[in-house]
């Protein structure tokens, strides 16, 4: 028996069966999320899980096979494995189990097929003979990277690729989705001003009202998502994406509170825009060049073709 904080007597086993309990339930939490889980979600789902007991857990489960390790958005993410996909891998012969662990270490960022041939040592037609059988297998697939269109890589079948390989939310078969870009722009600056005129009618004082314009990056994410007009599931992080680009324009500020989320509001300019501004020898890169006669002039210029279309 040992004595805890209070000086009441614990059994030495229970320390060993604590850690039991916090493997099965992060087991069982990997388990229900089939697009992995995180660090937090395991301090949240287990809150009393010290932080070098619940990497010594994770690092257990690593070195036995049981999970795979990613990244998703810049955070780290434990996927629990397929057991059918071990019995898999075991049958295969010694080339395909090294091809196999190769593309398993790059993640879900994907390895080129140059790559992989060099970490190898296979011959090209030999490599591509055993990818083949391994896609078939559905133990990898080839991704498309928006990078390199007329390139592919490879990881593990299970496995969701990188947002720095398929583009995010912004790419829809290796192509910019400028339009769609645009239309949440709009919207998210929609937002943001209906707060900014709401403060009109706030009685109490500049410093209230400007408080009451701000939105979180979570309130702009959850008035985009009611909308409905993005097809695919968008993160926090892709609105604050959006909204960066209104900072950038100077259409909005940011500001950031002591717990690290990001707010913003719109702002309005004091004076508007003068003319010139509006026009493209305002912001005209080659402005000092420009003349009547030479290969810049106005008849043959495409920024002021643009504007007038």
């Amino acid at each position: 028996m040992n004595a805890n904080k209070t000086g009441e007597s614990v059994p030495k086993g229970s320390d060993h069966s604590n850690a039991e309990s916090s493997e099965d339930r992060i087991l069982a939490l990997a388990k229900a999320s089939a697009k992995g889980i995180s660090d937090k979600d395991i301090q949240n789902e287990i809150p009393d899980l010290r932080p070098d007991q619940r990497a010594s857990i994770i690092n257990k489960f690593l070195s036995k096979g049981y999970l795979d390790l990613f990244t998703q958005g810049g955070t780290l993410l434990y996927k629990l494995k397929d057991p059918t996909v071990a019995q898999k891998v075991k049958g295969a012969d010694n080339e395909e189990k090294i091809v196999y662990s190769i593309i398993e270490e790059a993640g879900n960022k994907g390895i080129w097929i140059r790559d992989i041939r060099f970490k190898s040592n296979l011959i090209p037609t030999q490599l591509n003979k055993l990818l083949k059988i391994l896609e078939n297998k559905k133990l990898i697939k080839a991704v498309k990277s928006v990078s390199a269109s007329k390139k592919k890589v490879y990881m593990l079948y299970n496995l969701e690729p990188d947002r720095s390989v398929t583009g995010g939310a912004w790419y829809c078969d290796q192509d910019f989705e400028a339009e769609f870009v645009d239309v949440l722009n709009q919207q998210c600056y929609r937002y943001l001003q209906q707060k900014l005129e709401a403060t009109k009618d706030c009685k109490g004082g500049p410093i209230a009202a400007r408080n009451i314009s701000y939105a979180s990056s979570k309130d702009v994410w959850k008035y985009i998502s009611d909308l409905g007009i993005s097809k695919v599931q968008l993160s926090v992080e892709d609105v604050e994406t959006i909204l960066d680009t209104l900072l950038y324009d100077g259409k909005v500020e940011r500001t950031v509170a002591t717990d690290g989320d990001h707010f913003y509001r719109a702002v309005e300019s004091l004076l508007p825009a003068p003319g010139i501004v509006r026009l493209p020898c305002g912001v005209c890169p080659v402005l000092q060049n420009c003349s009547d006669v030479g290969s810049v002039n106005p008849k043959k210029c495409v920024y002021m073709k643009e504007w007038l279309e």
